[in-house]
């Protein structure tokens, strides 16, 4: 099992996140090029456990503790540094959806607890924050100033509850990033990483591209930039090196298992095996990522061997 406290480093100094948090000189928000194992808990491996579709992850999880934590348990067996508490769409906007009307603090501080109780010292434990699906003004109706307290709320509820850093993932758009970012740096100053979902071309759904996520984010002080989600690691091999080009921090990447197929039942099944994942994998890391993990259809199985990788 790989140490979480240590870095395995691919070029510049390695550095800690616990000194990232202590440090007071004016590189506190950059981290060192790094290679770094990360795992979420996406909603396929939560509907393998015996989560229906169509609900609330966050609400479902804390009624089934026991699913999360056994999933977060093999993550650290398997060798993930970073672990992400479930705490995904746990913010007001999005839990609106499931006419959730609770304390948003106490349901990401439970969330939080929940995660460091299955990781212990074993891991970095995460701060998860994403899209609200709103889109801002005037492409959407949705206000800045409407979207910077919804995220406000959320980050200021994971700083409380103690995580080590905050990680904003299959955002949208660049603007939105820009305001996720923006309401956490209000909060706290805790370490941000952000990552994006994008089209092949790097294009972002909602707007912006990968390159223009990298330079703008950066500067705004997140200290990893990246992707999440959306395709395949056999498809980002030019993204992520278009996005190594400009940037001055880690480039991020931890992309699906492929691409989906959906059955019958509204669950999905990706194509790319666990050796086919590692392999891509290593392309991306050649092309500049230097912080890795996976996605929707992976399972610990992909990050014990992404783990050996980056080993060897």
């Amino acid at each position: 099992m790989t140490d979480p406290g240590r870095i395995e480093k691919v070029s510049g100094r390695p550095t800690g996140i616990e000194n990232i948090r202590k440090d007071n000189g004016n590189d506190k928000r950059r981290i060192s090029e790094i290679s770094r194992i990360r795992s979420d808990f996406t909603g396929s491996n939560l509907r393998k456990a015996g989560m229906p579709v169509g609900v609330s992850t966050e609400l479902w999880v804390l009624e089934h503790p026991q699913a999360i934590q056994k999933l977060q348990m093999e993550y650290a067996e398997a060798g993930s540094q970073i672990i992400y508490a479930p705490t995904f769409s746990a913010n007001r906007m999005s839990l609106a959806m499931h006419d959730f009307q609770g304390d948003i603090r106490k349901l990401n501080a439970d969330l939080v607890s929940i995660t460091k109780e299955a990781v212990g010292e074993r891991a970095y434990v995460a701060g998860d924050m994403t899209t609200t699906g709103k889109m801002l003004e005037p492409a959407g109706d949705t206000s800045y100033q409407e979207l910077m307290q919804v995220y406000q709320e959320q980050a200021k509820a994971l700083y409380n509850a103690g995580v080590d850093l905050i990680i904003a993932e299959t955002m949208l758009s660049v603007d939105e990033t820009v305001v996720l970012l923006d309401a956490v740096q209000s909060v706290c100053d805790l370490p941000v990483m952000c990552t994006l979902t994008v089209e092949a071309d790097g294009t972002a759904l909602f707007g912006g591209n990968a390159v223009e996520a990298v330079e703008t984010l950066q500067e705004m002080g997140a200290v990893a930039v990246g992707l999440n989600c959306s395709l395949g690691p056999d498809q980002l091999e030019s993204v992520v090196a278009s996005m190594k080009k400009v940037a001055q921090v880690p480039v991020i990447a931890k992309p699906n298992a492929g691409m989906p197929v959906m059955d019958e039942f509204g669950m999905a099944h990706y194509n790319m095996a666990p050796e086919q994942f590692a392999a891509s994998m290593k392309k991306l890391i050649t092309a500049g990522a230097g912080i890795i993990g996976g996605c929707c259809g992976t399972d610990p199985s992909y990050i014990r061997l992404l783990n050996e990788m980056c080993r060897n």
